[in-house]
């Protein structure tokens, strides 16, 4: 767990609280805008504050605080890989439209690095569009590897 706060000039990354969990689904429905799925959001404010803070918590969040406002959040949660072993799986990972290009994007990502170091993780795991370019731009610069030899499945459950 990050003892830590991540700053860069007037950003500050520290873990999510439960009185953040509005902002963070307001982020998460923006994502989903720009991913133009915004109908796919199903959770609630009270889904996030069970799954992330109840006795069965099934996800942690960090978030970006500029000038005492959450500008970006990322929600993650633990994996176990059969062939690495502890991981950390990268659910969403959003920057508010208007604090993009600032350098959020990579503190974010260097607090969830620190984080899955802490865990003794092997490895971080992510999906991304393959239409949204600056997302994989940005995944290059930070020497991601994009692999296309996978499909993703999906199930879903009425």
């Amino acid at each position: 767990m990050i003892g830590y706060i991540f700053t860069m000039k007037n950003t500050i990354i520290r873990k999510g609280t439960k009185s953040d969990m509005p902002r963070v689904l307001e982020l998460i429905k923006e994502l989903a805008l720009y991913e133009k799925a915004p109908d796919e959001v199903l959770i609630s404010e009270e889904t996030l504050l069970e799954d992330g803070f109840g006795p069965n918590k099934l996800f942690d969040t960090l978030v970006a605080e500029t000038d005492n406002e959450i500008v970006g959040m990322l929600l993650y949660y633990p994996v176990f890989s059969t062939w690495k072993g502890r991981s950390i799986y990268l659910e969403d990972f959003v920057v508010a439209d208007s604090h993009r290009r600032k350098g959020i994007g990579q503190l974010l990502i260097d607090a969830l690095v620190q984080e899955a170091r802490s865990a003794k993780a092997k490895k971080i795991r992510w999906q991304v569009l393959d239409w949204n370019s600056p997302a994989i731009e940005f995944y290059k610069h930070i020497n991601a590897t994009l692999e296309n030899s996978w499909i993703d499945c999906t199930l879903t459950l009425n």
